[in-house]
């Protein structure tokens, strides 16, 4: 698909081209193409005088080759976009060409970013003048985006951390909360890289001096609203260590109440083992053979019973002693 757009009345215009002969008729400053064909690549490429790229390679670049001026004084980007689904989230690269002020952005699929610089420019007349103003446009949107993802994870993160603070969990519970936690380390992450990448395509614009002194203002403001991100960022990924911690914590103190219910039945149980292997010596049989074995085994029953029932109890009272200690220690 390949939409371009032209200034009417100061305001953005947009007009789908789906033949080659309906370029000749507009006079774009921003022409968008969202998984375009080859077939299509090379015409748009050829009526205006370029190398449109295939969106699909555009992962396979180098960092050190996204941002370059060819010798004609083209201006190529490739970018990455955040885009948050509620299935997933990734990063969509996008390539962008600055040519005789008209701006080129080719992308594999549509991005929230891109709807919503159309619908700003839609509405607002004066908003952009020419291509690059479009292109700022877009990495300012961009970071506004990151932004509002951010606050989904300050949101997602707080009723993790009353669900972590204030209940015991089961291990099944524990497990959910982790896999919540662990998106929203991704996505936290993905927010991360992309106003990292955003952070070098404008320096690489101010740096080339490719930009007016109003547009080299408005993407120091970009750059300022970066800064204040980064430290969002840092901040989750910190917060995040803590509920991951302490989830973990919970999976250790349920673990640990097991191994302890079963090191008490193992003490309650060692006695009767013990006499239940004397019971089965041959020398108790001798013992016992003037008594009727019934009586003989029978009371031995009771006896194992009473012994289990004493170390039952002498366990119970010594938690008890050891919880009273504890509670007045804590109390002074």
């Amino acid at each position: 698909m390949v939409n371009t757009f032209d200034l009417h009345n100061g305001r953005l215009r947009q007009i789908t081209i789906d033949r080659p002969a309906q370029l000749a008729n507009v006079k774009p400053i921003w022409v968008d193409l969202v998984a375009p064909t080859p077939r299509v690549r090379e015409w748009v490429g050829k009526h205006f005088g370029l190398e449109i790229p295939d969106p699909e390679d555009l992962t396979d670049l180098e960092a050190s080759a996204r941002f370059y001026v060819e010798d004609n004084g083209e201006v190529h980007l490739h970018s990455d976009f955040l885009l948050d689904l509620e299935e997933e989230s990734r990063n969509v690269a996008v390539a962008f060409i600055l040519h005789n002020d008209i701006l080129f952005s080719v992308r594999a699929e549509e991005l929230p970013v891109f709807r919503l610089q159309r619908l700003r420019a839609r509405t607002k007349p004066g908003y952009v003048n020419d291509g690059t103003d479009v292109l700022l446009d877009l990495y300012a949107a961009d970071a506004e985006y990151s932004a509002d993802r951010l606050e989904d994870v300050y949101a997602e993160l707080e009723l993790v951390g009353k669900k972590v603070l204030n209940t015991k969990m089961t291990d099944e519970e524990a497990g959910n909360i982790l896999a919540d936690i662990a998106r929203q380390e991704d996505l936290n992450g993905r927010i991360r890289r992309n106003v990292l990448d955003t952070r070098r395509a404008e320096s690489f614009l101010m740096r080339g001096k490719f930009l007016s002194v109003a547009q080299l203002e408005d993407a120091r403001q970009i750059m300022r609203d970066i800064e204040s991100l980064d430290g969002h960022t840092s901040f989750l990924f910190g917060k995040i260590n803590f509920l991951m911690d302490a989830v973990v914590g919970f999976i250790n103190i349920n673990q640990n109440q097991r191994v302890s219910k079963l090191t008490k039945l193992g003490i309650i149980f060692m006695p009767i083992n013990v006499l239940a292997g004397i019971g089965g010596m041959s020398e108790f049989s001798m013992m016992t053979t003037s008594i009727p074995w019934p009586i003989s085994y029978g009371a031995f029953i009771v006896g194992m019973a009473l012994i289990g029932w004493m170390t039952y109890v002498a366990l119970r009272h010594t938690e008890r002693r050891e919880s009273r200690k504890n509670q007045e220690t804590a109390r002074t």
